[in-house]
């Protein structure tokens, strides 16, 4: 949102913006709160943060809690915003998808609501039709997901989705019913910023503007490349990383990172292990200990990755790879030392590899994830299969030689590294002037000003 907010106020000399974060005591954490500094610090003096601190309901499930602790904050929110901007005209809210519950604060305010996805297009498109067919016609997401023969046809998607790779919080009564919700109210906005690029989903941002659905300004990739993810300590293992990379030759490393949320337990570390020792290919392995207190608890780095990895394998590879935990991802994957990228699929993640050029191979995990695989390798064909329907909840493990004939593939077949290097040219080109991304921000800041004409 941050560096959405500076592409905005660089756009439009007069415009100014205040971004409000909500945090409650369970999500307020060192990491959250160090990460919030972080953004302040890197704001423009036209972009500031407005922090508010909300309270947790441990009668809610989690789902609906964070939901309704977004939606108290409503009158603080609109209290906060008149008192911040006395002098300046208030020309609308861009809303976090989570935060459809300020429709209410803008309306009372007079002015529009315009909604920031952070996913694709595509996954806009899925998201309105799936809601359609939920209300519609009584769409039940979990029993086409255990159906094998269950093909799906979507008007953002050229071909059929298959149903073991709809989206993981479907399958779950709770998080389905707040998808729709949210649906329903992404319809009430006057338009949706995407984080995506026209030339990477031509097809399903065409099919969006054929709609009656609100607007949509594809205006990515928002991307923070320069600062990394300051949310962890640097480390001089960082330092380190990169200068074990600047030894290797070019395009020879294949890369393993499963996101903020993403770790295995023992059993498949080990398999992943023998993959990588069975492959040849040089590897970078970022490996996370699983936290601990719930599904949704963050990952910590291992003190010695030694008790969970198979006995002697660092010692066996220390010529051809390097096992870390956290790392910082921009800049690995701009190390010209990648050849390829095994990763969960999340968007951020996705975006980052197409802008260097880097295919990939899929492992999802949760959410969206799983959708973001089939896109990947059967769409757009930049990412080759280790699996489309991996969920991290099933705990099943991948075995070694699946993940092996998977790394194969994405570092010896060259065909889809071309296709990637076509992707990243478009991607880079989007944000200059002139570029698509670019010339629909442009539209959005015209669109906005004249709101009240």
């Amino acid at each position: 949102m941050v560096e959405l907010a500076k592409l905005l106020v660089h756009r439009h000399s007069t415009l100014v913006i205040s971004l409000v974060i909500i945090t409650s005591p369970s999500t307020a954490t060192a990491a959250v709160t160090r990460y919030a500094d972080s953004l302040a610090a890197a704001a423009t003096p036209r972009v500031s943060l407005l922090r508010l601190r909300g309270e947790d309901d441990p009668s809610l499930p989690a789902g609906n809690a964070a939901v309704s602790m977004i939606e108290s904050q409503r009158t603080r929110v609109r209290e906060a915003l008149l008192e911040f901007t006395p002098t300046a005209r208030l020309a609308g809210f861009v809303l976090d998808m989570f935060c459809t519950s300020m429709l209410d604060v803008a309306e009372e305010l007079g002015v529009p609501s315009y909604l920031f996805f952070p996913s694709g297009a595509a996954f806009l498109g899925f998201t309105f039709h799936i809601q359609t067919l939920h209300d519609e016609e009584g769409f039940d997401a979990a029993a086409a997901a255990e159906s094998t023969e269950a093909e799906l046809v979507f008007p953002g998607l050229v071909r059929p989705l298959p149903g073991k790779v709809l989206p993981s919080g479907l399958l779950h009564e709770e998080w389905a019913a707040a998808s729709y919700r949210m649906a329903r109210d992404f319809r009430k906005s006057k338009g949706i910023l995407v984080n995506t690029v026209k030339e990477l989903e031509s097809y399903a941002v065409d099919s969006l503007s054929r709609t009656e659905n609100p607007k949509v300004y594809p205006v990515g990739p928002i991307l923070n490349l320069k600062s990394g993810d300051t949310s962890f300590e640097s480390s001089g293992e960082d330092d380190e990383t990169i200068e074990w990379l600047d030894q290797q030759p070019e395009s020879s490393v294949v890369f393993l990172c499963f996101g903020s949320m993403g770790a295995f337990r023992g059993e498949q570390v080990r398999e992943i292990a023998s993959a990588l020792e069975g492959s040849g290919h040089r590897f970078l392995w970022s490996l996370r200990r699983p936290g601990e207190g719930g599904p949704w608890a963050s990952p910590t780095d291992y003190e010695d990755v030694r008790e969970v990895l198979p006995e002697g394998f660092l010692d066996r590879t220390a010529e051809v790879g390097r096992v870390m935990g956290w790392v910082p991802q921009a800049a690995v994957l701009a190390h010209k030392s990648i050849g390829g990228f095994v990763s969960h699929c999340g968007w951020n993640s996705t975006l980052e590899s197409v802008w260097f050029g880097v295919p990939m191979a899929t492992w999802p995990m949760y959410a969206e994830q799983q959708f973001n695989a089939f896109l990947l390798v059967e769409e757009l064909e930049i990412a080759t299969e280790v699996r489309m329907d991996y969920r991290s909840e099933s705990e099943e493990v991948v075995s070694a030689e699946e993940l092996e004939r998977g790394i194969r593939s994405l570092m010896e077949d060259c065909s889809r590294k071309g296709r990637m290097k076509g992707f990243s040219d478009l991607v880079r080109g989007a944000l200059t002037d002139g570029g698509s991304s670019s010339s629909s921000i442009a539209e959005f800041i015209g669109d906005v000003s004249n709101n009240d004409l």
